[in-house]
């Protein structure tokens, strides 16, 4: 990608999550975003359909990010990856964007491409692992019920007032994702 396309959008992308951190995404204008961003409002149609498209593509670049650093787990274990703290201490640094995305005017594009994010994840992560556990269930269901309790673990800890530190949320997610038997070590 040309690196002046590139700048533009990071700008853009940028604009965007500095103004829903100050106010609604409904109340947010394409003007707005533009005008934050430095840039004229064909510029930002040069790039986006729309302020959903934006902060979906906000999203996955934030994530994207993230992602490069997802080490490659062979194993399982009670305590969560370091990834998955880093994402939601950004997620709680940006809790005003994801709290609205989340919310009740929420952004349905955003949440579908975090959700696909998510899916793609965990079905990577199923295979390199080789957890057997999961071979009666095939991989897009697995990856859909995964998806579907992060992002409802993630909607509601953001609702909640006041918020939950990071490591309260993050175990929350992480035992939701691996089960109350990977918690249970005691005798039977």
């Amino acid at each position: 990608m040309d690196p002046r396309i590139a700048r533009t959008r990071r700008s853009l992308q940028e604009a965007l999550f500095e103004l829903a951190r100050e106010r609604e995404l409904d109340e947010i204008s394409i003007a707005d975003i533009a005008e934050r961003a430095g840039v004229n409002r064909s510029s930002f149609y040069q790039h986006y359909s729309d302020k959903d498209t934006l902060l979906a593509d906000a999203i996955d670049a934030v994530v994207e990010e993230a992602g490069t650093s997802i080490p490659v787990m062979h194993e399982i274990s009670a305590e969560p990856p370091p990834i998955l703290i880093e994402y939601l201490r950004h997620v709680e640094q940006n809790a005003a964007v994801y709290a609205r995305v989340f919310g009740e005017h929420g952004s349905p594009i955003a949440l579908a491409r975090l959700s696909t994010r998510v899916q793609t994840i965990v079905i990577d992560a199923v295979t390199i692992s080789h957890q057997d556990a999961f071979d009666d269930i095939p991989p897009d269901v697995l990856a859909a019920g995964l998806s579907g309790s992060v992002l409802g673990v993630l909607g509601v800890w953001l609702q909640r007032d006041p918020r939950p530190p990071v490591e309260t949320a993050v175990a929350w997610l992480w035992k939701v994702l691996l089960g109350p038997q990977a918690f249970d070590r005691g005798p039977r």
